[in-house]
């Protein structure tokens, strides 16, 4: 069948900037005193609880940018080096478990227009996947979410980074959405809001990434991390500034029915 993947932060849903930056200073709040509580090794130095803070978001850091070379990072994972690097024994399951309400109380919102284009998706025919490149949080703490935002009768596959050794642009993420859909690449386009989503679907060889703009009032520290000075629309012959344009889009790159 012809399928869709998409991108789900800024694309599907998403927090309003100011939002997003205190949910993003609550990440370090929430490492910061999960590393303070933990055990200091013998000869360890007696580090601030804000210079944990910090060693935790030179941490996050370069997770992000490894995800931009396709490499995940877990949150886990960066939580584990941050205390080995600051002399803690590490207590991932304690920080996990501080972070999981913190996520799940989120008020996060829906696109305008999410479901409407998810259901007609469906109802033409495609399949239809979200990848996400989940650094901030695992993707686990966000299927509830998703579940009660009504994305689940729509969404055959998530595919979360976290989960897997790849984050986007790495084409082998890609593909295991297709493959959870029975689709090869010619017979895909993907949808996301910034560089990974593009690159990543034409090194995958899909037939076309679709650049969606509607969402981009982005928080302050997230455009930092994510889009450091210098960044630059990634070239697309498709943009939509809405999700609506998205189906239009999609039905004329790759008409319903098209595929095996």
């Amino acid at each position: 069948m012809p399928a869709v993947t998409l991108d789900l932060w800024h694309t599907l849903m998403f927090l309003p900037a100011d939002a997003e930056e205190r949910y993003m200073e609550t990440q370090v709040e929430v490492a910061r005193r999960a590393l303070a509580a933990a055990n200091r090794r013998p000869g360890a130095p007696d580090r601030t609880e804000a210079g944990l803070g910090r060693a935790f978001e030179e941490e996050y850091a370069r997770a992000v940018a490894l995800a931009g070379d396709g490499v995940t990072v877990t949150p886990a994972e960066q939580f584990r080096r941050t205390a080995e690097a600051t002399g803690r024994d590490a207590d991932v399951e304690a920080y996990l478990a501080a972070l999981e309400p913190v996520v799940r109380q989120l008020a996060l919102r829906r696109a305008p227009g999410a479901l409407e284009l998810l259901r007609s998706l469906r109802e033409d025919g495609y399949g239809v996947a979200v990848i996400s490149n989940t650094v901030g949080e695992p993707g686990a703490f966000l299927r509830p979410t998703l579940t009660a935002m009504g994305f689940d009768p729509y969404v055959e596959a998530y595919v979360f980074s976290d989960e897997l050794p790849w984050t986007k642009p790495a084409p082998e993420i890609f593909r295991s959405a297709l493959s959870g859909l029975g689709a090869s690449p010619g017979e895909a386009v993907h949808v996301g809001d910034g560089w990974s989503d593009i690159e990543g679907a034409r090194r995958a060889g899909y037939r076309a990434g679709i650049l969606f703009t509607g969402l981009r009032e982005y928080g302050e520290r997230y455009r930092r991390l994510f889009l450091p000075d210098g960044w630059a629309d990634p070239p697309s012959e498709h943009v939509a500034r809405r999700l609506e344009e998205v189906g239009t889009l999609v039905r004329q790159l790759l008409p319903p029915g098209e595929g095996r």
